[in-house]
């Protein structure tokens, strides 16, 4: 029976191509950024600025998360155990904790990045500006890490996959 097991296997032989550190610099730099922000809109804004900002962090978090079920929903990806809700930094919010397509990560975090910036800007319209403003640091702070991958994987092909880790970012082919 294990050589029956063995022979219906699938193994899966993937070549390290790329490996992006994550430098304690970065994330240190990374954790400072909404300190600098809630001060700068507390300045330029108003002191209820701190309420504002509070409650945007969540509520992105939660719009990212159910943009990204959806996108994982409607592109047919089996999502239910590749992807978990994490709160290590860098890689806050809902994101893969196994290897993934780069195509699929690409695209969940294009659509997360488009509707959401249409999202926040329609908020313009019905909201006080410290909340859109709080919002929209918030989008892009919490999609930054993500973004560093991205932009350092511009060159490679798209039909690798890609694997977080706490200390690196890691690009893999087959």
């Amino acid at each position: 029976m294990a050589e029956e097991n063995h022979m219906n296997a699938t193994f899966y032989h993937y070549k390290l191509i790329k490996k992006i550190p994550v430098t304690r610099i970065w994330v240190r730099c990374y954790l400072l950024l909404p300190y600098i922000a809630i001060i700068a809109e507390m300045v330029l804004i108003s002191w209820t600025s701190l309420f504002y900002f509070a409650l945007a962090g969540p509520l992105v978090l939660w719009i990212h998360y159910v943009i990204s079920r959806s996108v994982l929903l409607l592109s047919g990806a089996s999502y239910h155990k590749r992807w978990k809700f994490s709160m290590q930094i860098p890689w806050i919010g809902y994101i893969t904790d196994q290897h993934i397509s780069f195509r699929l990560f690409r695209k969940v975090y294009t659509y997360i990045t488009a509707i959401g910036l249409l999202l926040f800007l329609i908020f313009i319209f019905v909201s006080p500006l410290s909340f859109v403003v709080s919002l929209l640091f918030w989008h892009l702070w919490l999609l930054l890490p993500r973004f560093y991958a991205y932009a350092l994987l511009k060159g490679v092909r798209k039909d690798g996959m890609i694997k977080f880790n706490n200390q690196d970012i890691s690009y893999y082919q087959q």
